[in-house]
């Protein structure tokens, strides 16, 4: 009986010493997650920004970049005038989207084709192209190197596709809507309908 009771005395000294053990750890755990987790959180690589600077030149010959467009929010696509399907369709829907917009809202809005072809869409090309969607599209190229620049503020992919003059250029469809003060709100498919776009359009003029 007495050994019983010596015993037990054993388990709860045990008992009491572990809980005294513990509670100092579980403080000591608790700090270390609200003062390093934050840091730790800091130092980790954060995703890539889409957008940032740009300087091109737009369909009538003038050096536009992306200040110019601040106030406004900026529709982009990227493609290419020798492009035989996929840019044209969704340039129409975009294009679409944008006159189906009341005319104040349509004055806040910038849309905007920019080239993954710099060779062949010279200004006058550009121009001849995008004034057949609406004369409201801005058509932007450009040096080679100032399109790729654009291209990985945008993560944009494009490839040219065979040789000659006759060469394709495989590349994203992605409409890609920014703010007014030029970061990146959301995307568009390539393959959305006019009143997807519309709907968030007005959504982001909203404020929504």
């Amino acid at each position: 009986m007495a050994g019983r009771e010596t015993l037990n005395k054993t388990r709860t000294s045990r008992t009491f010493f572990g809980k005294r053990l513990a509670y100092p750890l579980i403080g000591l755990i608790a700090v270390l997650a609200l003062t390093q987790v934050p840091r730790l959180l800091q130092l980790a690589p954060q995703p890539t920004p889409i957008g940032g600077p740009f300087t091109l030149t737009d369909q009538a010959g003038r050096t536009v970049g992306d200040t110019d467009f601040r106030g406004k929010l900026m529709l982009v696509y990227f493609g290419y005038s020798y492009c035989p399907d996929v840019c044209p369709t969704t340039l129409n829907q975009m294009m679409r989207a944008y006159a189906a917009l009341a005319p104040d809202q349509q004055a806040a809005i910038a849309p905007i084709f920019v080239t993954v072809d710099p060779d062949r869409d010279s200004v006058s090309q550009m121009n001849q192209y995008v004034t057949s969607f609406s004369p409201a599209l801005i058509g932007l190229t450009g040096t080679s190197d100032q399109v790729a620049a654009i291209e990985r503020g945008y993560h944009v992919y494009a490839r040219k596709s065979g040789g000659g003059d006759t060469y394709t250029m495989d590349h994203s469809s992605i409409l890609y809507l920014m703010g007014k003060d030029g970061r990146f709100l959301r995307h568009f498919n390539g393959d959305a309908k006019d009143q997807e776009i519309a709907d968030g359009l007005r959504q982001a003029l909203h404020g929504g």
